[in-house]
């Protein structure tokens, strides 16, 4: 069997998750780590019995594929230098933190010809609940993802529209296509980024979207509401419940066929880099999120007066 020389960016909490996939599969040889923070890397890559490197260029050599986990305003620089090195890469959401970079990334690497695949695993999901199946589009759609602050101060670099918001705006993309205006508000709470945010979407087919995320909530809440032609399906995603009125079957619990999206995401890479599939979440659709995104933090901004 080949395998893939799979090296690691960033030595974080999500480079710890990922470096234990990479560690676990049969397709891959964990080539080693790169983080600016030595002393993590090598606690990381001790962990998992691989090399922790200095120089990025020295990881980059010793690699058919990186796995990029550093915080979100490193992705555009360490994705570009890893296409232009010729290797395959899975970045963790954002692409990028601006529509025109994301867009050009997803360029390169299709110019390369090596796989580009972001960290919108959520995505997954959706495809074994079965919202991919379905032959009509949402004519409107209502997602919240809200909870308290994160006690560890993660992805306190970016806003929450980059942080949490950008997983419904892929998802919203992928289930009703362009959005033709786009506009946003938002507050400021615990960070000197917007900690809440309200997006609202006209999609260019006549669909409207409202998107809601919070990362200063008191409690958690992850919800979807999908209005089609035929009916209405309401999802919670914590309590695995689901209202559907519509003809279409949509599973509440994906737990047995789905344990591990995560682990999953992963997987799909490594196989797409070897040449066995195509990967489900190419950075060609992902950049579209990150356009979406730029446009909410432009106008939500707009309205906190920065």
């Amino acid at each position: 069997m080949q395998f893939l020389k799979v090296g690691l960016i960033g030595a974080g909490v999500f480079g710890g998750y990922h470096a234990g996939k990479i560690a676990a599969s049969v397709r891959t040889d964990f080539a080693g780590i790169f983080d600016p923070d030595t002393e993590r890397a090598k606690t990381l890559s001790g962990k998992h019995e691989t090399q922790a490197f200095g120089l990025l260029e020295d990881l980059f050599s010793v690699c058919d594929a990186v796995l990029v986990a550093c915080p979100a305003t490193y992705h555009e620089d360490m994705v570009g230098r890893a296409i232009d090195a010729g290797l395959h890469v899975l970045v963790e959401k954002p692409l990028a933190l601006n529509g025109a970079a994301a867009v050009e990334l997803a360029r390169r690497a299709d110019a390369k010809g090596v796989v580009l695949q972001v960290g919108h695993q959520e995505r997954l999901v959706m495809q074994a609940m079965g919202f991919f199946d379905i032959e009509e589009k949402p004519l409107m759609i209502e997602a919240f993802r809200e909870g308290p602050p994160a006690p560890d101060g993660r992805a306190g670099d970016v806003s929450v529209i980059w942080d949490l918001m950008i997983h419904d705006l892929d998802l919203v993309a992928r289930l009703m296509g362009r959005a033709e205006a786009v506009s946003g508000q938002g507050t400021r709470h615990h960070s000197e980024h917007i900690d809440a945010a309200m997006a609202q979407l006209q999609l260019a087919e006549g669909g409207r979207a409202v998107v809601t995320a919070s990362r200063a909530a008191d409690t958690h809440r992850r919800q979807m509401k999908l209005v089609y032609p035929s009916g209405q399906i309401d999802m919670n995603f914590l309590t695995r419940t689901v209202v559907n009125t519509t003809g279409y079957t949509i599973k509440a619990d994906i737990s047995k066929e789905l344990p591990d999206p995560l682990g999953a995401a992963d997987e799909a890479f490594f196989a797409a880099c070897l040449g066995e599939r195509e990967t489900p979440i190419p950075g060609r659709e992902a950049a579209e999120a990150v356009r979406l995104a730029e446009l909410v933090e432009t106008t939500a901004l707009q309205t906190i007066g920065a």
